[in-house]
């Protein structure tokens, strides 16, 4: 599970937490004290995920090399965390109407494999880890089968006037 404070290790079966300015390496499932921990946000397994968006890449988005843009990825993101809250029955927009926001906090991408014009990209989208006022999005982006890149996305709940607050209990059904 990445969170706050998470070091990545691009994928190789590692990571380590920042604790008081140290690395705390974990192996596989247990961390190197032995405690166990959650699986990772971001899974390249698509039999993880239990919803899909799809988006098609716009030329607009590719860079002097052709191929999209890092930066484009984090609206991807986005687009598919909308609709992945509209397909859960709570639409974004009622959400907000309701006084709440859920401010991104933490985001890391791993790129493996570029995107480029006119792909058809899957966006899947599961809920990972979640706090009293936090929670963590895995992404899996793949074309055709093929894994292009894993995201985490970590969001705060705040109120109109960015003040953090409890998640709605919705979540908590919803991200089971």
């Amino acid at each position: 599970m990445l969170r706050a404070g998470a070091v990545s290790d691009g994928g190789r079966g590692s990571a380590g937490t920042v604790l008081g300015g140290t690395v705390r390496a974990t192996v596989g499932r247990e961390t190197t004290s032995g405690a166990q921990r959650r699986p990772p946000a971001a899974s390249p397994d698509p039999d993880d995920y239990r919803f899909v968006h799809s988006i098609r890449t716009r030329f607009a988005e590719t860079d002097a090399m052709g191929i999209i843009h890092h930066a484009a990825y984090l609206p991807y993101l986005e687009e598919a965390r909308v609709a992945y809250l509209r397909r859960l029955g709570h639409p974004y927009g009622e959400v907000r109407r309701e006084g709440i926001n859920f401010a991104v906090l933490e985001v890391a991408v791993q790129y493996r494999r570029p995107l480029v014009f006119d792909d058809q990209v899957d966006v899947r989208v599961r809920a990972a880890a979640r706090s009293r006022a936090t929670f963590q999005l895995g992404y899996l982006l793949t074309v055709d089968h093929e894994v292009h890149a894993t995201a985490v996305t970590v969001h705060g709940c705040v109120d109109a006037d960015g003040r953090a607050r409890r998640l709605p209990s919705w979540i908590g059904d919803a991200f089971v």
